[in-house]
């Protein structure tokens, strides 16, 4: 089997919260769908392990924040390589209460959608909340972020326990190295530099400054170690 051609399915890039009793918690996900419209009903898909799996099954409902295309990789970092058992992934990020009080962020979404679950379904690795929509709202017009250009403009990366997760291959920069962060799995690629953190292209990892931090986990420098 060609795993690539599962890299063919497109996929956006969502922010899935949920609640249990007067805690929040949240997680990056790209499996946000529509499945019916009358009633309107989506389905997320969560890991077992993630924390996010455990607040769902318990209170039943869940968010989903449709991310902005410019939402920046800090966000992203925030939801998908933290761990709201150990911290409060919502802690000096705006967000708001749906009507069920599950939280939604407001910064970097285009809109967000509160759904009741009505049937769970195990999926291996996953479960597969499928939710009837029961509120929604539309904060602004924009282009919703894509999977696809979280890797290919941002270069974004994925941890070990999203459904899309597969080991990276030796990829070397033509001119300079490559250097991967060891806490995420982000690349930083010279050619490129960090625009979001105004280091331009042809930056060499040696010249970023000592307290340039990974622009999606926050890990230092000598978190990031030489690819290959």
């Amino acid at each position: 089997m060609d795993p690539k051609a599962l890299h063919k399915i497109s996929y956006g890039l969502y922010i899935v919260a949920s609640k249990k009793g007067d805690r929040l918690n949240g997680q990056i996900a790209n499996t946000a769908f529509q499945i019916s419209n009358d009633p309107p009903t989506i389905a997320v898909s969560i890991n077992k392990q993630n924390l996010t799996n455990e607040y769902i099954r318990d209170s039943k409902v869940f968010a989903v924040s449709v991310l902005a295309q410019e939402a920046p990789l800090a966000l992203i970092g925030q939801f998908g390589f933290k761990s709201g058992r150990e911290t409060d992934k919502f802690a000096g990020v705006s967000y708001r209460l749906t009507p069920g009080g599950v939280p939604y962020v407001t910064g970097h979404t285009l809109a967000w959608l509160e759904a009741e679950v009505i049937q769970e379904v195990d999926a291996g690795t996953h479960n597969i909340f499928i939710g009837k929509v029961r509120a929604a709202e539309v904060l602004k017009e924009g282009i919703p972020m894509t999977y696809a250009y979280y890797h290919q403009v941002k270069r974004g990366s994925v941890p070990q326990t999203a459904p899309v997760y597969t080991p990276k291959k030796d990829e070397r920069s033509v001119s300079m190295d490559k250097y991967v962060c060891t806490v995420c799995g982000y690349v930083y690629d010279p050619l490129l530099g960090d625009p979001e953190n105004d280091i331009p292209p042809d930056t060499p990892f040696e010249k970023l400054p000592d307290d340039w931090t990974c622009p999606v986990c926050g890990a230092g420098k000598e978190e990031f170690e030489k690819e290959g």
